[in-house]
């Protein structure tokens, strides 16, 4: 299975995605990107390839072209990719690794009757080390060429491909964001909010780690609504309004965002929504009045 790939734009995905396929056989060409250093580093990550700092025809070389640009530079890779590449990408499998993006926007890679593709591994990279790939979600759409040559990538990556149709992708790209990036945001926000209660960064961070990993754990075990923990899972309000009120010294977007979940939790997670609703309206509620109250008398 294994044969040649070129890779444009060759940052943490790329590298990641070179790497681990030359260790699996596949002849690295042309590593394309937009710089002269940052194409020999990659090339030194991957461990092969011919570094460029331009779209180069050499990329024409190779039987399965790899696009992994950020998405904002895709247009522009793949319009400049069909001016060079023309009838000689006829035949080619093209694929790119945006999450949030599908095939059509290679359409004139396609008009080369190149088939074109999309490949999102759900992992996220750091740019330090080669993650893992074993068990990962690899998202998958496009030509039926692509799509073939896509799933045999991820398979032997050891990943798992998962058909998305093409329009439902920035759906699934958004909750990718969900469990990672905005994970993150609150695990950060937790950790400031225990400091201001008086912990170290350090403390607070094994504090709140092992809590969030044993939900996570109960979670993939036991179910959403079994993992559920905390006051508003007992319907505890009095304590719910305590935090936020506890709150009202760090910056608004902490309360605002710890309001906000909460309402999403009792959509998601609640048995009786409509009646966690209201009680959590009647927090808010509370909250403003008290807020008026405070700036009323403050003005007296």
């Amino acid at each position: 299975m294994p044969g040649s790939l070129a890779i444009i734009g060759a940052g943490r995905v790329g590298r990641a995605l070179g790497r681990r396929l030359r260790e699996l056989g596949w002849k690295i060409g042309a590593v394309v990107t937009r710089g002269e250093p940052s194409a020999r580093k990659a090339v030194r990550s991957i461990g092969a390839g011919h570094a460029h700092a331009f779209m180069t025809r050499q990329v024409l070389a190779a039987q399965v072209i790899l696009i992994a640009t950020p998405d904002r530079c895709l247009i522009e890779a793949g319009q400049e990719l069909a001016r060079i590449g023309a009838e000689e990408l006829h035949g080619k499998i093209v694929l790119h690794t945006s999450g949030a993006l599908n095939s059509q926007v290679l359409d004139p890679v396609r008009q080369c009757r190149a088939a074109v593709g999309s490949m999102h591994p759900l992992q996220s990279f750091s740019g330090i080390g080669i993650p893992p790939l074993d068990g990962r979600i690899f998202a998958i759409e496009g030509d039926p060429a692509a799509v073939r040559m896509a799933r045999q990538i991820a398979r032997s990556l050891g990943a798992i491909p998962a058909h998305i149709e093409g329009p439902k992708k920035p759906l699934y790209h958004a909750a990718g964001a969900l469990a990672a990036g905005s994970v993150l945001t609150l695990m950060e926000a937790a950790t400031r909010i225990m400091t201001a209660a008086g912990m170290k960064r350090r403390e607070a961070v094994r504090a709140l780690l092992p809590l969030t990993r044993q939900v996570l754990d109960n979670f993939e075990r036991l179910g959403s609504r079994a993992a559920w923990t905390g006051p508003l899972s007992r319907g505890d309000y009095g304590v719910v309004a305590a935090h936020v009120t506890a709150m009202k010294d760090s910056p608004a977007e902490f309360a605002h965002a710890y309001e906000a979940v909460n309402r999403l939790a009792a959509l998601v997670l609640g048995q009786d929504s409509a009646a966690m609703m209201t009680e959590l309206e009647k927090v808010a509620a509370t909250k403003k009045a008290k807020v008026k109250a405070s700036t009323t008398g403050g003005q007296a």
